[in-house]
């Protein structure tokens, strides 16, 4: 492909799975992600990888099962009424440690709400949309080039720690179009599948078997212990954040993800021109949450911290854990489908600073 192409969101992010080796796709149509799946239709049998439109998002996610647990690499998607139709599939796959793929391109909610951007699904994606004690890792782009890169560091993410991995986007980020550039990367360094797939014997004495139920609760036990010490390592080794206009004290510190911290910025500009001097924390990583981002600022912060979302407020909590009550926490976000623009932020920020005078 040329050094750079423009492409919309949706279809960037099938392009990136095929470089990074995604050898099955698995989808079912849902606006605002339908692309993703058209995408792969054409682009897969071309190139001798599959491709199924399953009959429901149930399905497709225990397809994802299936293949991941014969060791290829193997992907979904879907938009958020769907995401909560794979949840189960989700935990099971979380439980037996298979690495794969998951993207979600928000709509608004809940229920059936509407097709436009939303940031509602924080819960869902970070504290565990299905049962048990797991986690996934969750990543969160704010362009179609962060997209790309992103996608394509989930599968070698969900190689390394056998687990799977969420790119979380949103409608606007799905369908906007933007120029990006496929660069050529350096295959990781991952550990070999050849311990645990299932792909026949192989000249071993058994099969592998993929497998999430545990009978006796001293196994079940152990087995969530093994995996809360592999969590404590993601937490070590996978934290991503960007910092932007913190180099110094700052009044405020917005804190956004994904396509509404790119308002922020514009945002952030407004209010310099007043004089008033704000940062931005990005989260990239959602889970694990970037709270040692927060210790770089908390002291150089005047007035406190307001987590901006496309939500009614939920990771305002992560917030307030990170600054853990030595800073004022506050809130601003549009829900349904509403995106507000740089300046209803901007007034956000003067509002809040005059309250905390």
């Amino acid at each position: 492909m040329p050094d750079k192409v423009l492409m919309k969101g949706n279809e960037a992010i099938g392009e990136a799975a095929i470089h990074a080796g995604c050898q099955c796709f698995f989808g079912y149509p849902i606006t605002p992600q339908t692309e993703v799946a058209a995408y792969m239709s054409r682009r897969m049998p071309k190139i001798g990888r599959v491709f199924l439109q399953a009959e429901s998002e149930i399905a497709a996610i225990n397809m994802v099962y299936g293949a991941a647990g014969s060791g290829v690499r193997a992907m979904t998607s879907s938009s958020s009424p769907g995401i909560s139709l794979k949840q189960e599939g989700i935990s099971y796959i979380a439980g037996a440690e298979l690495p794969c793929v998951i993207v979600n391109i928000v709509r608004g909610g809940p229920g059936l709400g509407g097709i436009q951007p939303a940031q509602s699904d924080y819960f869902q994606a970070t504290k565990g949309g299905g049962h048990g004690d797991y986690r996934l890792v969750v990543l969160a782009p704010s362009s179609v080039q962060e997209m790309v890169d992103l996608v394509q560091d989930a599968f070698d993410i969900a190689d390394k720690y056998r687990n799977p991995v969420m790119v979380m986007g949103d409608g606007m980020l799905g369908q906007m179009m933007e120029p990006v550039e496929f660069k050529e990367r350096k295959p990781a360094q991952l550990p070999s599948k050849d311990e645990w797939k299932a792909d026949g014997l192989k000249g071993r004495k058994e099969h592998h078997v993929i497998n999430s139920l545990y009978l006796k609760p001293e196994e079940l036990e152990n087995q969530n212990l093994k995996m809360q010490k592999k969590y404590a390592k993601i937490k070590n080794n996978e934290v991503r954040y960007e910092m932007y206009n913190c180099e110094k004290d700052v009044d405020f510190v917005l804190v956004a993800y994904g396509t509404i911290s790119r308002i922020c910025k514009n945002a952030i500009k407004l209010l310099a021109e007043e004089g008033i001097n704000v940062g931005l924390i990005r989260p990239i990583t959602l889970w694990p949450f970037p709270e040692k981002a927060f210790e770089e600022v908390i002291d150089k912060t005047k007035y406190g911290f307001m987590s901006v979302e496309l939500s009614c407020g939920q990771m305002v909590e992560d917030v307030k854990l990170a600054s853990n009550g030595r800073k004022p926490v506050y809130f601003y976000g549009r829900t349904g489908g509403m995106v507000p623009s740089p300046n209803e932020i901007a007034d956000a920020v003067k509002r809040n600073i005059g309250g905390a005078k």
